[in-house]
C-alpha cells in the first residue's frame, strides 16, 4: 500500500514473513506453540519460587523477577506476529510507536537485571559474610525496581525523536514487528540524527551492563580459582552457570542487531535475528533456569514425583 507524497500516513502495514509462501500455518503454530511454552514455563518458575520458603533468596526473586519480565516482553510482540500470519497486518501510527517502546524499556530492564544479578552473584561468592547483611530481600526489590525505571525511562529519547519523523511515502514495515530501524527507513525526513542517538544509546546501555556482568565475573573467577578443593569450586560457580547462558544469549544476539552505526543488514538477516532475541531466547530461559539450576531442578523433581504419586 502507498501513500502519495502528500499524504501522512496514520498505519502501517507490517510486511511480517513475506517468504513463507504455503509454511504460513506450519508457522503460526511453531509461534504459538513457542508462546504457549514460555508463558507456561516462566508462569512454572514464577510458582515455584512463590510457594517454597527455601526459595525466598534473592538469587530466586530475580529469577521468578525475569520470568515476569520475559512474559511482557513476548506478550509485546508474538501476539502481533501471531494476527500478521493470518493477514491482520495493519497497525496504526500510535499503536507502532507503543510496540517499540514496550518491546525497548523490557529490553533494557532485561539487561539491567541481568546486571543486577551479576551483582548479587559477586556478592554472594567474593563477600559471603558481607553478603546477607548487604542483599536482604528489600535490597533486592530495590535494585529491581531501578531496572524497571531505568528500563522505561531508556527508549524515550529515541521515541521522542522517531515521532518527530514525517512518513508521507511507503507505509509498508519490512519487518516482522514495528522497531526503530525499519521505521527510520520509510521517514520522508532527515533520520541522521535519529540513527546517531539510536547507536550512542544502543551503545551505552550494552556497553554497561556487559562491562558490569564482565568485571563481576572476572573477579568471581578470580575468587573461586582460590578455592582449594574441587567441589567447593565447583559449588561456587553451580550458581553461576545458568545465569551466564542467558547472558550470552541476550547480549549475543541483541548485539548483533542493534549496536551497528550504519544500518545495512538485508531485511531478512534483521527477521531471523528478531525472531533469536525476542522469540527463542524468552522461550529458552525457563529451561535454562530448570535444568542449569540445582535447587529449581530438585523443587521440579518433587513436585513431579508428587503428581505422579497423585495420579498413581
Amino acid at each position: 500500500m502507498e501513500l502519495s507524497n502528500q499524504s501522512l500516513v496514520a498505519q502501517f502495514i507490517i510486511v511480517g514473513f513475506p517468504d513463507v509462501g504455503g509454511y504460513a500455518a506450519l508457522l503460526f503454530l511453531l509461534l504459538l506453540i513457542s508462546y504457549i511454552f514460555t508463558l507456561s514455563g516462566n508462569v512454572t518458575i514464577i510458582t515455584l519460587i512463590g510457594t517454597h520458603r527455601q526459595l525466598h533468596v534473592p538469587l530466586y526473586i530475580f529469577v521468578a523477577i525475569l520470568s515476569f519480565l520475559e512474559m511482557w516482553y513476548t506478550t509485546v510482540t508474538i501476539p502481533k506476529m501471531l494476527t500478521n500470519l493470518v493477514n491482520v497486518k495493519v497497525i496504526s501510527y500510535t499503536g507502532c510507536l507503543l510496540q517499540i517502546y514496550f518491546f525497548h524499556s523490557l529490553g533494557i530492564t532485561e539487561a539491567y537485571l541481568l546486571t543486577a544479578m551479576a551483582f548479587d552473584r559477586y556478592m554472594a561468592i567474593c563477600n559471603p559474610l558481607r553478603y546477607p547483611s548487604i542483599m536482604t530481600i528489600v535490597c533486592c526489590f530495590q535494585l529491581a525496581a531501578c531496572c524497571w525505571v531505568i528500563g522505561f525511562i531508556g527508549p524515550l529519547t529515541q521515541i521522542i525523536l522517531l515521532s518527530h519523523l514525517l512518513f508521507c511515502h511507503s507505509n509498508l514495515v519490512k519487518h516482522i514487528f514495528c522497531d526503530f530501524t525499519p521505521l527510520m527507513n520509510l521517514a520522508c525526513s532527515d533520520t541522521s540524527l535519529n540513527i546517531k542517538v539510536d547507536f550512542v544509546i544502543n551503545f551505552f546501555i550494552i556497553f554497561v551492563s556487559f562491562t558490569c556482568i564482565l568485571l563481576s565475573y572476572l573477579k568471581i573467577i578470580s575468587t573461586v580459582l582460590k578455592i582449594k578443593t574441587a567441589e567447593g569450586r565447583k559449588k561456587a560457580f553451580s550458581t553461576c552457570g545458568a545465569h551466564l547462558t542467558v547472558v550470552f544469549l541476550f547480549f549475543g544476539s541483541v548485539c548483533f542487531m542493534y549496536v551497528r552505526p550504519i544500518k545495512t543488514n538485508s531485511a531478512s538477516y534483521d527477521r531471523i535475528m528478531a525472531v533469536i532475541y525476542s522469540v527463542l531466547t524468552p522461550m529458552l530461559n525457563p529451561v535454562i533456569y530448570s535444568l542449569r539450576n540445582q535447587e529449581i531442578r530438585r523443587v521440579l523433581k518433587k513436585k513431579f514425583a508428587e503428581l505422579f504419586k497423585d495420579l498413581v
